[in-house]
């Protein structure tokens, strides 16, 4: 086989696989929202499950540390430049729209997708940014993909040749809440407003 032909082959092999890739992100996200575009979804769907990673303390936990209590889990991280934030700061004001008694019993939970960059610290710093709160999680890049792997979560990192940050995550963007249990109750969009998840989280309560 010559060269060229070589050539050729490698391309389409990883033309195929660039777009396999983009399928399955976007069948996700047509899958678990059945195709509304409303800010919420509720289902009987696999999501959720064990998981072991490191807190913005330090500390070793696991889901089991957060039972008893709704949990909030967003998968992101600290260099994102809008949907984590923005996504942040809509479950920290519906936080504080639900009031003291409601939010007591509502854990609001981001699981780092860079692990590399998002250490306990940097992850400490952040998350009190947006809620006192909030808990932030990260661990070793296999922990994480165990847990991305259990809530259907896609992420990727994609080099940035001409920015000084190196790389970006390219991931899915869905707010899960959780029961006191540990099992799926419902999911977010981006679109979602405060009071899209007060609404549903006062429900659960």
């Amino acid at each position: 086989m010559n060269s060229a032909l070589r050539g050729l082959i490698r391309g389409l092999v990883i033309a195929a696989v660039a777009a396999l890739v983009v399928f399955a992100g976007f069948y996700a996200v047509h899958w678990l929202d059945g195709g509304k575009q409303d800010g919420a979804g509720v289902g009987e769907v696999s999501i959720g499950g064990p998981y072991a990673l490191t807190d913005q303390n330090g500390r070793a936990v696991t889901d089991k540390d957060y039972r008893g209590k709704l949990q909030l889990v967003y998968f992101g991280f600290t260099s994102c430049p809008d949907i984590c934030p923005t996504a942040l700061q809509t479950v920290a004001i519906a936080l504080d729209e639900m009031g003291a008694a409601a939010a007591k019993d509502v854990v609001p939970i981001l699981i780092t997708v860079d692990p590399e960059r998002d250490t306990p610290p940097v992850m400490k710093e952040y998350v009190q940014a947006f809620h006192e709160s909030m808990i932030g999680l990260t661990g070793t890049p296999e922990q994480i993909a165990a847990a991305a792997k259990a809530y259907r979560v896609y992420y990727q990192k994609v080099k940035l040749p001409n920015s000084s940050l190196d790389y970006s995550m390219d991931h899915s963007g869905f707010l899960y809440l959780m029961s006191r249990d540990g099992k799926y109750l419902a999911h977010f969009r981006h679109n979602a407003t405060p009071e899209d998840i007060v609404k549903r989280v006062k429900a659960a309560l």
